[in-house]
């Protein structure tokens, strides 16, 4: 199957960029949008021919800030997006620079839920219920079906994240929970009826969530998403009200190396952002001795907190939290040529210079 047919059947809006110009597909039909370099790492995007409307606005912007070493801020000529420009402002897409320009940021433009969570995003109000490590928030109902989607420049692929189904799901699950490198970790490996109880345990209780990591709607991984409070690293650290971990197998042994790790693993950490707003912090408790996974982690923006000891093993307390998460855009895979070079392009350094 085609990137193109996958592609536009996951996602209702995307765009690629090539070279000067940006193509967007929204509902099947392509839209050329011209890119004009400005130096500096400023971007005019050009309006289309066409009629413009604001997911494609949006979806060529995430375009040419989704795969960058250095920093971007996308242009908009004010004159050429007088339509557009109340609604971005209102969304918090653009910030008026002056009199004739408006910038996307990418640090504000990846918080918005449009691209990426089919489902939309709901705010659930907010109750703190008892728990066994101190009160926490009562949890949301847990959300079925494709929960993200975004299209992966250096791989030519759509990843996706669904909620794992307890049926369909439960022979892939079998499988790799018995996979040998697999069970060395996760240590759950056992017969069906087992597996069948542990995703039923899983589906009963508010606090986890079991979730696949497709590419091209093909599952290659598996998550435990969990709320920290109630979870058993809550009781080495003082976890926020909305604080959320995660644990990871990767099932399909040819979806491993850099290429990959830097899909699913910003990708994941993006969502868990994007679905609760009010989620500071993600964290996580890899096992100290697992050197490989610490060092993907250290470059993927966590930080190392403390050691700690669980009754099965020596455990790193990772953290990574959401302002860096963005203001770092640690989704694009960057490296800066020169990393100690203060920021140019980001929304305070415009604050505090008050130019464009």
């Amino acid at each position: 199957m085609s990137l193109d047919t996958t592609a536009t059947a996951e996602l209702p809006c995307w765009a690629r960029r090539n070279g000067n110009r940006v193509t967007v597909y929204a509902s099947g039909q392509p839209q050329e949008l011209a890119v004009t370099d400005l130096g500096g790492g400023r971007l005019e995007l050009q309006p289309p021919q066409g009629r413009a409307d604001v997911p494609s606005v949006l979806a060529a912007c995430e375009a040419l800030s989704n795969w960058a070493a250095e920093e971007v801020l996308v242009m908009l000529n004010r004159q050429h997006w007088q339509a557009l420009e109340p609604d971005l402002l209102a969304r918090g897409a653009a910030q008026v620079l002056d009199g004739e320009w408006l910038g996307v940021f990418p640090e504000l433009l990846w918080q918005l839920p449009d691209l990426w969570l089919p489902q939309g995003r709901d705010s659930f109000p907010q109750s703190m219920v008892s728990g066994p490590h101190g009160p926490h928030p009562l949890r949301p109902v847990k959300a079925v079906g494709t929960l993200y989607h975004r299209y992966i420049p250096w791989l030519d692929q759509v990843f996706s994240l669904r909620a794992l189904d307890q049926e369909t799901d439960l022979d892939l699950f079998h499988q790799w929970m018995n996979d040998e490198r697999v069970a060395a970790f996760f240590e759950e490996s056992g017969t069906r009826d087992y597996h069948r109880t542990y995703l039923a345990r899983m589906a009963s209780d508010p606090h986890m969530m079991p979730v696949l990591g497709c590419l091209n709607g093909r599952p290659f991984c598996y998550f435990e998403l969990y709320w920290a409070r109630e979870n058993r690293i809550g009781a080495h650290y003082g976890a926020g009200a909305w604080d959320r971990g995660w644990h990871v197998l990767v099932g399909d042994e040819t979806a491993r190396g850099a290429d990959y790790i830097t899909t699913w693993l910003p990708s994941l950490m993006h969502y868990m952002f994007l679905a609760e707003p009010r989620t500071q912090a993600l964290v996580g408790e890899p096992a100290a001795s697992h050197t490989q996974q610490l060092r993907n982690l250290t470059r993927s923006g966590f930080a190392r907190v403390k050691e700690f000891d669980f009754a099965h093993k020596r455990a790193v307390l990772v953290r990574l939290e959401r302002d860096y998460f963005f203001k770092a855009r640690l989704w694009s895979r960057p490296e800066p040529a020169d990393p100690g070079r203060p920021l140019q392009l980001s929304l305070s350094a415009f604050l505090q210079s008050g130019e464009s």
